[in-house]
């Protein structure tokens, strides 16, 4: 009988049995450095490819026709001028041209390989080339019981006890806002209190939106308090604009398009966002959908490039999925996968930074055909190399929910779907050829204690923090917990002892006095 097993006499190989056992818990209980982890932010996927070389061409070319030949409307007075200077057309019928030779010219002059930075210089991002990041967005007006299934609407308190989950996530490597603060009906308050609330909650790179340029000025007098000065926030602008200046099909959105300009002149990485809903807002076809939000990201790469040459600007291309039985959003579909895997090789051909969404669930809850759609959809799109995936965690009900302890479940997620991403070191030492030899001819016939094994048990493998491997009768001896309760307890953790404080409370004093902030200073552990 092997070793494995045991034998009648039992205790020598029991007891190393034992002993091996014992060894690897001890090493998987010790912190790993770095750079010695299974997964890292920002690996390179490509692995997976939605389109064929070919196809993008087609994709590229169809793109340039709809800007030469249909354009866009309604653009403002400021963006007609720095475009047609660039060398767009206003035509008669009042809609913005782009000729092919303005686009290519904006493409060459964009800005590319610009870090995306953290608060904590820890959490900057490289998003450029296939590497891949993932993190939050949405607008989301509901919170999500995950055991009763109740709705709620979302308020300020939601979003901050959000962003200080998704501070402590290993696999959420940035965090857009979530989930619109329904407690706060004035747009004024709504917006500065978004971006307040993001940042204070977590130390990675927050993205918010606005809604009235008014509203970023002063944002931006915030952060500058924030940063220490309006010198070291142009130096590490660690909040994004998350910006539809596009109301698909193909016309701009003109509140968008000021703050749009307001953020590039004020050195914050602006998102490009397209956000059309094939067989709704944009085509059936999937090609088409991805044709048109190509367009859509185009217009807006050579606007901001008109405004700023070079400014940091991301090739959000969003287009999202209808059921076309009922015209319903589907986020958690298979199209939606395939859509967005497109639209990562689209950036990757432009060599542009590229953003776009994945993860987004029917689900109402955090179940079963949660876990399934936003896995599916994470290994395409993850190894299509994508370069910013939003939507990533926590969204529920194609975006009209967000359950903030499914962010746990879904950071599970997260980390298996960057061990694809990573796949196979071939190595002559991984090969094992001498290993394999050791343990058969002179060895105890299996590699449970083996040198090899303790050391690749961290670095090789990923092990789930709210998933369970447990036997059948040692879940049963703890307890029998789901998925989700084990998410719920954890969450209780984390929010009753994490409070990141990037600023001190002085500074937040200051901000308090200048700005309407309706987070108490008693809910942030001060």
């Amino acid at each position: 009988m092997s070793s494995v097993q045991g034998n009648a006499a039992g205790r020598p190989e029991e007891t190393s049995r034992r002993g091996g056992r014992e060894a690897r818990r001890a090493l998987r209980a010790a912190p790993l450095a770095v750079n010695d982890r299974p997964v890292n932010p920002g690996m390179e996927g490509g692995r997976f490819q939605a389109l064929l070389p070919a196809d993008i061409e087609k994709i590229h070319r169809a793109a340039l026709d709809v800007l030469a030949e249909i354009g866009f409307a309604d653009a403002i007075p400021s963006c007609i001028e720095a475009v047609t200077a660039a060398g767009g057309k206003l035509e008669s019928n009042g809609r913005l041209t782009f000729p092919r030779s303005l686009v290519e010219d904006s493409v060459a002059k964009a800005g590319r390989h610009f870090v995306l930075h953290g608060q904590d210089p820890k959490h900057d991002m490289e998003p450029w080339g296939k590497r891949v990041y993932f993190g939050t967005a949405g607008a989301a007006v509901n919170i999500v019981d995950p055991v009763t299934g109740a709705y709620r609407e979302s308020q300020v308190r939601d979003l901050y006890d959000i962003a200080r989950v998704v501070d402590t996530l290993e696999h959420v490597h940035f965090f857009q806002r979530t989930t619109v603060c329904r407690d706060l009906p004035d747009p004024f308050e709504m917006d500065v209190n978004t971006c307040y609330a993001s940042v204070m909650g977590t130390t990675k790179h927050v993205g918010s939106s606005w809604v009235d340029p008014a509203h970023l000025k002063l944002s931006f007098e915030m952060l500058h308090l924030m940063a220490g000065g309006e010198d070291k926030w142009r130096a590490r602008p660690f909040v994004s604009q998350s910006n539809c200046f596009v109301v698909p099909p193909l016309k701009f959105a003109q509140d968008a398009c000021r703050c749009l300009e307001l953020a590039v002149r004020g050195g914050m990485p602006v998102l490009l966002l397209s956000a059309g809903q094939a067989g709704a807002t944009a085509p059936a076809a999937l090609a088409g959908a991805v044709v048109q939000a190509v367009a859509e990201c185009l217009a807006g790469l050579v606007y901001v490039n008109a405004l700023k040459p070079g400014a940091p600007a991301i090739f959000g291309t969003w287009p999202f999925v209808s059921d076309l039985r009922t015209g319903a959003m589907s986020g958690g579909s298979p199209e939606q996968a395939l859509l967005s895997a497109a639209c990562g090789q689209m950036a990757h051909f432009y060599d542009l930074t590229g953003g776009t969404s994945s993860g987004i669930t029917d689900s109402k809850i955090p179940d079963a055909q949660a876990g399934g759609e936003k896995a599916y959809n994470h290994a395409l799109v993850g190894n299509a190399g994508a370069n910013l995936i939003y939507e990533s965690a926590g969204m529920q009900a194609s975006l009209l929910g967000f359950c903030i302890e499914a962010l746990l479940i879904d950071n599970d997620i997260l980390g298996a779907t960057q061990r694809t991403i990573r796949g196979i070191d071939v190595t002559e030492e991984a090969l094992s050829v001498e290993t394999i030899r050791s343990i058969c001819l002179s060895g105890p016939g299996h590699y449970l204690g083996s040198e090899q094994t303790l050391r690749l048990m961290q670095r090789e493998y990923v092990y789930p923090e709210i998933g369970d491997r447990k036997s059948p009768n040692e879940w049963t001896e703890q307890g029998a917990t789901n998925i989700v309760q084990r998410a719920v307890t954890k969450t209780q953790a984390i929010l009753k002892s994490h409070h990141p404080h990037p600023i001190t409370r002085n500074i937040d004093d200051v901000i308090r006095a200048r700005l309407p902030i309706r987070l108490p200073q008693e809910a942030m552990g001060w």
